[in-house]
């Protein structure tokens, strides 16, 4: 084998090598991100974000409309039971 040869042989190793790490990463952070725990945590978050701001202030406004939202829902349903007797 001629050291070009040899050369060539140990560059297509190396990148062979390479490219299993950059799998592997990949891999580790497909399996990080759907994991049930990370997906709970992402969508906590998420919610979170919609009723408080980045200070850790309530946002009133999405509080209100949420709390008024299930003020409407409970009187359609009282109402629904009545016209139901």
């Amino acid at each position: 084998m001629s050291n070009a040869e040899k050369q060539s042989l140990d560059s297509l190793e190396n990148e062979i090598e390479a490219a299993r790490e950059r799998l592997a990463g990949t891999i580790d952070q497909l399996a990080y991100r759907a994991s049930p725990k990370t997906i709970v945590r992402r969508e906590i978050a998420s919610v979170k974000a919609h009723y408080v701001d980045a200070d850790g202030n309530p946002r009133t406004d999405n509080i209100l409309k949420t709390a008024g939202a299930v003020v409407g829902l409970v009187a359609v349903m009282i109402v629904v039971r009545k016209l139901a007797r």
